[in-house]
């Protein structure tokens, strides 16, 4: 039985989340009270098959229900029941920006401003999040993208495999990568920004590609990045880390750290490991 809990912060996208994993097959409630998920757990298993995916949403919107959370999940641990948590975040604007768009009310601060009820919400979550089994930072995502992320996380080829790995490019000038494991600033190499024909255009085009890889240091770099991952990777599985995200970052997320994270992840991908590849900043102008 697969037993999926979302959560995370009020408007990083938990309601699209749950729908989607209606279309993947599980058998979806929002908003169940904590203290009932031992209980619905066990019905599930005693369905006799019927019922072999199951996601719930659990969040500050139980009120003091959410408090009993903890206890009910050592509750499914002492019953034997296996479960993951994926935790969904995003930066406070984004939230911010997403609440005035909706004209909702932030469930914790019915009279206060956003940010308060986002700060408030950050602090009781931040232990459960701590514990979550993945974290994806909706910040920058289309709900496309937020699908292909939740598909290759749930997918039955990633529990055999037991680790899913994230590429995920970024640019410093647009704020750093929230939650990433490791993470690799690529601002050493030559930056074809103040190149005018190649401004323009960005790491995912042969263009920039062979202008990078001209340099000796890019190659250097991509080798001895490559047996750093080699080394670590193992003992990642080995304790039990289901998800590594590995941040690659130059000033703007359009040039360098694109074309590097590319070739991380058409490493990764040839040694057999799955991998999702996201380019955070890629259409934001300017490095």
């Amino acid at each position: 039985m697969r037993f999926v809990i979302v959560t995370g912060l009020s408007g990083a996208g938990k309601t699209l989340a749950i729908r989607y994993l209606e279309d993947m097959g599980f058998f979806c409630i929002d908003n169940l009270p904590p203290m009932l998920m031992p209980k619905f757990a066990e019905l599930c298993y005693q369905s006799q098959g019927k019922i072999e995916k199951i996601a719930i949403v659990i969040d500050v919107r139980g009120r003091g229900f959410f408090d009993e959370l903890f206890e009910s999940l050592d509750k499914m641990r002492e019953a034997g029941f296996t479960y993951e948590i994926i935790f969904l975040d995003a930066d406070d604007k984004v939230l911010i920006s997403r609440y005035k768009e909706s004209r909702r009310i932030h469930p914790l601060v019915k009279e206060g401003t956003i940010l308060q009820g986002i700060r408030e919400e950050r602090e009781k979550l931040k232990k459960l999040k701590d514990c979550a089994t993945h974290i994806i930072d909706t910040s920058n995502l289309h709900p496309k993208q937020l699908r292909e992320v939740l598909e290759s996380l749930v997918s039955e080829d990633n529990i055999k495999e037991g680790l899913i790995i994230s590429i995920i490019s970024f640019g410093f000038k647009h704020g750093t990568l929230l939650d990433a494991d490791l993470l690799f600033d690529v601002r050493f190499l030559p930056n074809p920004f103040y190149i005018e024909e190649l401004k323009h255009h960005s790491g995912k085009e042969p263009v920039i590609k062979e202008y990078l890889f001209m340099f000796p240091e890019t190659q250097i770099f991509l080798a001895k990045l490559s047996d750093m991952l080699e080394f670590l990777i193992p003992y990642y599985i080995r304790e039990g880390k289901k998800q590594l995200v590995i941040g690659i970052g130059c000033t703007g997320g359009m040039h360098r750290s694109v074309t590097i994270a590319d070739a991380v992840y058409a490493m990764l991908r040839k040694q057999g490991h799955h991998v999702i590849l996201e380019h955070r900043d890629i259409n934001l102008k300017d490095e």
